[in-house]
């Protein structure tokens, strides 16, 4: 059970909208290795752990990749709100406005819909917490990519703070190893 306290775990405050860039954002909402996939994962795989402490290493972080989710899903829709329907049509947004509106749905940059195929709980303690911390390596490396494509400060103070927290999963889960 958890307390929720009802405001994001580090503001978010786009002020022009870019639906291209939100197509791209979704990427590390609902993408492979995005935050909601990993949240799922580690909630999972926090049953196997042997010990309490890789237990609530496991759950502390599987909470906050929840807290990313919703991080992800502001910028996504911050980055939405406003936009023309000429921006949606020359941003190439116009499927996913077509399929969802300007709500956020869990998808990649592609578009292809989320799905558990791509995240993995196998039941060895060992075995997760390597695929964890290669979990996190890769979500560090499209925040990498992610902060690469735009200029926007409104965008890259979130991205920013979000991938550092990828930096202390990856220990924490080394340390959990």
């Amino acid at each position: 059970m958890w307390i929720y306290e009802k405001k994001l775990i580090f503001p978010v405050n786009i002020k022009n909208p870019d639906p291209k860039l939100a197509k791209i954002m979704l990427e590390q909402y609902g993408g492979s290795d995005g935050e909601l996939g990993a949240s799922v994962r580690y909630l999972s795989q926090r049953f196997a752990m042997v010990t309490p402490q890789a237990k609530a290493t496991l759950n502390d972080i599987g909470t906050e990749e929840i807290a990313h989710t919703e991080v992800m899903g502001t910028i996504v829709r911050q980055l939405l709100k406003g936009a023309t329907q000429q921006q949606i049509m020359d941003s190439g947004f116009d499927q996913y406005f077509v399929a969802h509106g300007l709500g956020v749905y869990p998808c990649s940059a592609a578009g292809d819909p989320w799905s558990a195929g791509g995240i993995q709980s196998k039941g060895d303690p060992i075995t997760d917490l390597y695929e964890d911390m290669a979990a996190e390596k890769k979500a560090l490396k499209t925040y990498d990519y992610l902060i690469a494509l735009t200029s926007d400060p409104d965008v890259l103070k979130p991205l920013r703070f979000l991938r550092e927290r990828e930096i202390v999963h990856f220990q924490r889960f080394g340390e959990a190893k």
